[in-house]
């Protein structure tokens, strides 16, 4: 029987009368595509500290590729690679020379060959030898995936990676993330933008005050709470409003529906109260809709 990627079980961390984790469950396959998402303050950092071992739960247990992340902390670590959230950098060294130390911590002498393969891969070859310090943000938090890749672990936790990264690089990034996953390394992934994760995780875990509220395929989270919605320009928005609509900026009003077949009746209804309808967009149901409803469930 093939081992979790990760198991997490039962665990849960206090700070004084903070609850960070609140006894949390979860279980991710090898080469699964994970979403670990939450508002700020949910959670997610607490539980990746925990499963790199920088923090240690109150009870509860972690495993990374079945090695105990407390008992069995050396291999446990070996088998994971974090690209933090903050860009923590040091700055006497320079791209090379930074990642031939982090090879060196987990013994892995002679290893320019992989480096120059993730520098390709990162679009970083022409910083290798620049030092630290004089890199962009950009620059900096590719770095901090290739320190996390740099002795090949087969589970990677992404914590807010692309966070002040600019399109293209985002775009360069997520190529070659996908490309080792594809490579049969699993992924968990934690984002604010929503879109990132929808169409990237194919199971996504939602976490609200140190407790996963929701767990299921993106699919499956898409289908049972997103509505459609139907986007409505009125000359009369306030006669939107009374029909059950949101209103928005603009003389823009938002109605929730399930079906489209939902849509002719809801225009009739506008026509009847003399909304005065001047512009209308229909939109599909989006992750971002999902996560806010489970949250004002939760």
């Amino acid at each position: 029987m093939t081992v979790p990627a990760i198991r997490i079980h039962g665990v849960a961390k206090r700070y004084g009368a903070l609850q960070a984790l609140g006894g949390v469950d979860l279980e991710i396959g090898q080469g699964e595509f994970f979403g670990l998402l939450g508002p700020n303050g949910a959670g997610k950092t607490t539980l990746i500290s925990a499963l790199s071992g920088l923090v240690r739960p109150d009870s509860g247990t972690l495993a990374i590729m079945g090695h105990d992340v407390v008992a069995d902390y050396r291999n446990a670590r070996r088998n994971l690679g974090v690209v933090p959230q903050e860009l923590v950098f040091d700055p006497f060294f320079s791209v090379r020379e930074l990642l031939r130390i982090q090879s060196g911590y987990f013994g892995i002498r002679s290893n320019d060959d992989w480096i120059d393969e993730i520098l390709a891969s990162l679009d970083l070859t022409h910083k290798a030898n620049a030092n630290m310090r004089a890199l962009s943000g950009g620059m900096k938090r590719r770095v901090l995936v290739a320190q996390a890749l740099v002795h090949r672990p087969p589970v990677i936790v992404l914590d807010e990676p692309t966070a002040g990264v600019d399109v293209e690089l985002r775009q360069g990034l997520w190529q070659f993330i996908r490309k080792l996953n594809r490579d049969g390394h699993t992924i968990v992934l934690t984002t604010h933008y929503l879109e990132e994760a929808e169409t990237l995780c194919g199971r996504i875990a939602m976490l609200k005050s140190g407790k996963v509220v929701a767990l299921d395929t993106t699919d499956n989270l898409l289908r049972r709470f997103a509505t459609h919605s139907l986007r409505a320009r009125l000359a009369h928005p306030e006669r939107g409003v009374v029909l059950g609509g949101r209103a928005a900026e603009g003389g823009w009003v938002e109605f929730a529906f399930d079906s489209y077949a939902e849509v002719e009746s809801l225009l009739a209804r506008l026509r009847e109260a003399g909304a005065g309808l001047t512009e209308m967009q229909l939109g599909e149901p989006d992750l971002e809709r999902v996560f806010v409803e489970v949250m004002n469930r939760a």
